[in-house]
């Protein structure tokens, strides 16, 4: 239809230009917050560069909704300011038929921005972390760890182990315990080592502590090959699920519950994931009902409207966070909330706008 590609091609200029805006300014914001640490460590200016390239998908992530939700208001908001939109109307084409296009774009961002993130900005903003790590001599996400402790089989097994080597898959200080349905200790095994097959762990210098008679006697195993939780299972809980795709947020998730951790944080921000992915897509109604409303100083209205809603929705969503994450509220909630509520909200604020 005419007055849709008249629609979009008023749109897409200001939208180019404001995500370049949103996006440099998000950068500008890493950097400065973090430009001290570099210093102080002696981080080339190359390597400074490199870190902020690489927070760009990240940073455009970001950019996406804001850049939406200004540029559909700022777009709204310039027609109805011409009286274009009066001609529309006094034509017979309803505001919303109008704004159809726009909605269809906000879908197709939602679409895109969920693949973006899962396949361009979680391997890049991953080597920004590792790089930041290496330069600034912390130690790596998901490398070997020290002193750990997991339960599987629904809590009926626990492994506790010295060190594990994630580059070599092997469990070092090794010592695992078997409870019965009933919580009751069955036996233990101590091993030296214990390496990854492929389909199970290898003991090596394995000793079993278990009851008999009752007197607690050890004896030497060998060939047991009945461990199969995969390295997975050991490296997942140490990595931050925003360095994870969507497949290993949710098998993540699955490790933490059924080894009897904490998992909230990780349910919380795997269902944020597909939350967040449905935020361009909200922008666009709460954008077209607010952009029809201003008449005068179209571009400072648009951008201070923009920056409002943004500001009230990104607190709220990290006030439901953090409920999520302490229990108080359920990972779902806390996720869906802010989305659910400015839906009600751009629905509201749409039925009411002039026609």
């Amino acid at each position: 239809m005419t007055l849709d590609r008249y629609l979009v091609k008023q749109f897409f200029p200001v939208f180019i230009i404001s995500i370049l805006m949103f996006v440099l300014l998000l950068g500008m914001i890493d950097l400065f917050s973090n430009l001290v640490r570099y210093l102080n460590h002696g981080v080339s200016t190359f390597n400074i560069f490199m870190l902020s390239f690489y927070y760009i998908p990240k940073s455009l992530s970001y950019a996406l909704p804001l850049s939406l939700l200004f540029a559909t208001a700022y777009t709204v908001g310039y027609l109805y300011s011409k009286n274009e939109l009066t001609s529309i109307y006094a034509s017979g084409i309803p505001f919303r038929r109008f704004c159809l296009s726009l909605v269809f774009l906000g879908l197709s961002a939602s679409i895109f921005s969920f693949f973006f993130n899962d396949i361009i900005v979680i391997p890049t903003f991953k080597i920004k972390n590792d790089l930041s790590r290496t330069y600034l001599n912390e130690p790596p996400s998901g490398e070997s760890r020290t002193d750990i402790v997991i339960r599987a089989r629904g809590g009926r097994l626990t492994y506790a182990v010295d060190y594990f080597d994630h580059r070599l898959e092997v469990l070092n200080g090794l010592s695992i315990i078997e409870y019965d349905n009933e919580g009751r200790f069955l036996y233990q095994i101590r091993a030296r080592s214990a390496s990854w097959t492929g389909t199970h762990w290898e003991l090596y210098n394995a000793v079993i502590y278990e009851w008999v008679d009752g007197i607690l006697r050890y004896r030497t195993i060998e060939g047991v090959n009945e461990y199969r939780e995969s390295p997975d299972t050991f490296r997942r809980n140490m990595v931050n699920v925003e360095e994870l795709s969507f497949v290993d947020a949710y098998f993540l998730v699955n490790d933490l519950q059924s080894a009897g951790l904490p998992f909230l944080d990780a349910l919380t921000d795997f269902h944020h994931r597909l939350s967040f992915a449905t935020v361009s897509f909200l922008v666009i109604f709460l954008s077209i009902s607010m952009g029809g409303r201003f008449k005068k100083n179209i571009l400072l209205m648009s951008l201070l409207s923009s920056l409002g809603t943004a500001v009230i929705f990104y607190v709220m969503e990290m006030i439901s966070m953090m409920l999520a994450r302490t229990g108080y509220i359920s990972p779902l909630s806390g996720a869906w909330f802010p989305v659910a509520f400015f839906t009600f909200i751009g629905f509201i604020l749409l039925r009411t706008a002039k026609t």
